[in-house]
Order: C-alpha cells, then sequence, then structure tokens
C-alpha cells in the first residue's frame, strides 16, 4: 500500500510541474494595445519600426524564439538596431483581442507570430513563423534575412534608386 501511496504522489507532483510554467515571457496581465501606444512612441523617436512578437509562456515554440534572439547577440543586435519590441501575450488569460482584431488576426498562424509595424502602427506583415524554423529550432540566416527585409531602410524607397 506504502508503494501504490508514493506512486501516486510521485504522479501528482509530475503531473503539477509539468503544468507551471518555468518562464514568463509574455505577461498576461498587459494590456498590449495601451502598450503599443507606447511602442509607436519610441518608434517615432527612434525612427524604427516595431516588431510584435505573439505568443504564450505554454508555447515551447514561443519560448525558444524568445532565447534563439536573445541568444545569439547578431540577431539581438539587429532587433534593437532596428525595432521596437514588444511582446503580445494571447492565452486564456489575456487574448487582447482588441489589438488582435486590428492585426487582421494574426493568430490564424498559429504561435509565435510575428508582426511588423511602421512607425505609425500600420502593420505591414505579418509572418507565419514556421517559416523561421529549422528542425527543432530556428534558422539563424533566415530570422537575419527576414529582420533586414522588413527594416526600415528596405522599405524605404530611396535605398533602391541609382544615384546619378
Amino acid at each position: 500500500m506504502k508503494r501504490i501511496s508514493g506512486i501516486i504522489v510521485l504522479l501528482v507532483f509530475v503531473v503539477v510541474a509539468n503544468g507551471q510554467v518555468k518562464e514568463k515571457v509574455y505577461n498576461p496581465s498587459v494590456d498590449a494595445k495601451a502598450e503599443l501606444k507606447k511602442s509607436i512612441q519610441m518608434a517615432q523617436e527612434q525612427d524604427k519600426h516595431i516588431l510584435l512578437q505573439i505568443g504564450f509562456n505554454r508555447c515551447p515554440w514561443c519560448i525558444k524564439l524568445h532565447h534563439f534572439i536573445k541568444d545569439d547577440p547578431t540577431i539581438d543586435s539587429l532587433i534593437h538596431a532596428d525595432y521596437v519590441v514588444q511582446k503580445v501575450n494571447y492565452s486564456r488569460d489575456n487574448y487582447n483581442q482588441e489589438l488582435i482584431e486590428e492585426l487582421a488576426y494574426p493568430n490564424r498562424f498559429g504561435f509565435p507570430v510575428i508582426v511588423v509595424l511602421d512607425q505609425d502602427g500600420k502593420r505591414i506583415h505579418t509572418q507565419n513563423s514556421v517559416y523561421l524554423e529549422e528542425g527543432k529550432g530556428y534558422n539563424r540566416k533566415t530570422i537575419i534575412d527576414f529582420l533586414q527585409d522588413w527594416n526600415k531602410k528596405a522599405l524605404d524607397p530611396a535605398t533602391y534608386k541609382k544615384r546619378k
């Protein structure tokens, strides 16, 4: 009987431990629409685009993307040089529905999903992150290319005009 009780206690512990979120990358208590106003102001002051990373804390791919970006100095530098970054929670605790509607439902691509906005908050691109993946992680070159292809300079027509 002690053995069965011990097994049950162990199983309960494992279930509870697995159900807990280990890391909080996305804050469900944040009103993403209100936070976006601050991001827009910063983007205008810094002459950058806005990169919204939408996901939730129980999403393993969302956490992997966060670490992949943060732990790679080149990617982290590219993001901070060209974008104001905002993490947007999408979970039963807070779906940030009003912002999600305004962004044309990027959640249709699954999670994480990245939305690039211009400095005025206008959506210019929604990126399904599956195209950034490779194996059980992310592809470094693909993410770097993505960041360079959607930054402010890449979308400026003057970048492509021939000089006389």
